[in-house]
């Protein structure tokens, strides 16, 4: 992905003192060389030109590395947190944070060594990093459809600017069995933007099409009483597995989630600790 165009970082857009954290961060993570890449809306300014206000910065590490990241950070003054031990910890400096994500929220998206392949190197803040990859983050946004947040339109923004760079046999890998998920977002990029339907490979959407006619065709699944819908929301869908007695996706083989990870990521829904 080295050879995509890459905007200019968000200076304009972060305060001072917070860009002062967040510069302080990614340079120490950088002199001491450990692997990381920036994502969120730095890596969305970058790979689209959308600019946006943004109240942290993302970095992807992997889980093996978060301990020798949470020194780094400590030695500096800096808090560290394990907030979310399936997905997510974060750096506290004063007020500002930095979330340092290992996984997705859902369980499904762990970051590995392919992650860290082929990324993109610009500057970000005046420091010089490398950027998730588009089809890492594009990933990352397929699964998150909650009420508050729906990353449809990032991902519809990011196949507008990148559809002919993406690397398209990598990314229905990286969907793997959840490539239904991945034809929905294709589907609706040609309701979005019908004069570019063409953009998006015909051999993609041959291929997902044909996968979607042999399922159909298929007898029902051996396990009918499964809801997947806790893989895009954690709130929406739990009416179906506290009052309907359906099996939570998290707690499938499709995630890497406990039955810990489920409990404590669903008493952080804002409702719920409204309610509590």
């Amino acid at each position: 992905m080295s050879a995509l165009p890459v905007a200019t970082s968000l200076e304009e857009e972060v305060a001072p003192h917070t860009a002062g954290f967040y510069r302080a961060a990614l340079r120490t993570l950088a002199d001491a060389g450990v692997p990381f890449l920036v994502g969120g809306a730095f890596a969305h300014a970058c790979f689209t030109g959308i600019r946006r206000s943004t109240k942290d910065l993302d970095l992807f590490i992997r889980r093996e590395d978060f301990d020798r990241v949470a020194a780094l950070m400590r030695e500096r003054g800096w808090r560290t947190e394990m907030t979310y031990p399936h997905w997510l910890a974060k750096v506290y400096g004063g007020e500002d944070f930095i979330d340092l994500i290992f996984n997705s929220g859902n369980g499904v998206t762990p970051v590995d060594d392919l992650w860290f392949h082929d990324n993109t190197e610009t500057l970000v803040l005046g420091v010089p990093v490398r950027i998730a990859n588009i089809e890492d983050g594009l990933l990352s946004k397929a699964f998150i459809m909650e009420r508050e947040r729906y990353d449809g339109a990032d991902i519809a923004h990011l196949l507008q600017v990148n559809a002919e760079l993406l690397d398209w046999p990598g990314l229905l890998q990286r969907f793997g069995p959840n490539w239904r998920v991945l034809l929905a977002h294709l589907t609706l990029f040609g309701y979005i933007y019908p004069g570019e339907r063409h953009r998006i490979p015909a051999w993609v959407m041959d291929e997902l099409a044909n996968r979607l006619l042999q399922e159909v065709r298929q007898p029902p699944a051996a396990d009918p009483h499964v809801c997947a819908g806790t893989l895009l929301s954690r709130e929406q869908y739990l009416h179906d597995v506290e009052q309907l007695g359906y099996v939570d996706g998290r707690l499938t083989p499709a995630s890497t989630m406990t039955p810990g990870d489920v409990a404590l990521w669903t008493d952080a829904i804002p409702a719920r600790q409204a309610d509590a």
